[in-house]
């Protein structure tokens, strides 16, 4: 672990800025636009996200650097666009956030306000740059689904359109199936399935629950499960009846039961 001089991201700008380079640069970064490396960028969080997820403070250490790298790429290509650089974004980021925390550093500061503070604050600078007046202005558009849809919510419900507690939520998810049932063309199912997982959401939002969070442990558990039948089974896993393959997915749940 590097001790000593405060941490200096110039060198990885300067590594970015060679990269970049229209001369002497590497033909496949130079060809890269914010469009192409957006969805790179989304992947390195979510690869972020699973090193915390396991607890694997080597990998999260490596996921942290190909993340910032995201951030050295994008304030290099709209350097060169003439648009910002990456001292733009670091001088951005850190005025909001001594902007948005004046419990910590402004005077007479009371850290129990903060929270209170910081969506006020947030409002006010939205109201300053959005010409929308809706509640919902600012959700990104390009927001993982399950996480646009808790914000989107989370938004509405400061308006009061909300359920008062858990109950409402779930007759919703309720009514959601019955119509995903009655749904008798792919596009009726479509929808109504997007209202099903919309509406799930909002339990989770209720419950406190993540649900990008309580998905990734879901698909975990599944993945960790049907490698155990897998394995279970052998060679012949796919030959398999319904019948024995559920038998084996029993045998996979009752195992990791057992202390």
């Amino acid at each position: 672990m590097s001790k000593g001089s405060p941490a200096d991201i110039m060198p990885l700008a300067t590594v970015m800025a060679r990269l970049r380079d229209p001369d002497t640069g590497c033909p496949w970064d130079i060809a890269q636009d914010f469009g192409s490396i957006a969805p790179y960028t989304i992947e390195e969080a979510y690869e972020v996200a699973d090193a915390i997820e396991r607890n694997d403070m080597a990998a999260l250490c490596d996921e942290l650097g190909d993340l910032l790298l995201q951030v050295a790429f994008h304030s290099r290509m709209a350097e060169q666009a003439g648009h910002f650089n990456l001292q733009d974004v670091i001088d951005g980021i850190t005025q909001k956030m001594t902007r948005r925390h004046p419990h910590v550093f402004g005077q007479n500061a009371r850290r129990e306000d903060g929270h209170a503070q910081w969506e006020a604050i947030k409002a006010a600078e939205r109201a300053e740059k959005e010409p929308d007046p809706s509640a919902l202005a600012g959700v990104a558009n390009a927001l993982p689904a399950l996480l646009r849809a808790e914000k989107l919510q989370k938004r509405a419900a400061r308006t009061g359109f909300d359920w008062p507690d858990t109950a409402g939520a779930i007759d919703k998810i309720v009514e959601e199936l019955d119509e995903v049932r009655a749904a008798t063309t792919q596009a009726e199912r479509t929808e109504e399935v997007g209202d099903l997982l919309f509406a799930v959401v909002n339990l989770a939002r209720h419950l406190k629950v993540d649900p990008e969070a309580a998905l990734r442990a879901g698909n975990a558990k599944f993945d960790r499960r049907f490698r155990a039948m897998e394995q279970q089974a052998g060679a012949d896993f796919a030959a398999l009846s319904l019948e024995a393959k559920e038998e084996l997915w029993q045998q996979a749940k009752r195992q990791e039961k057992r202390p």
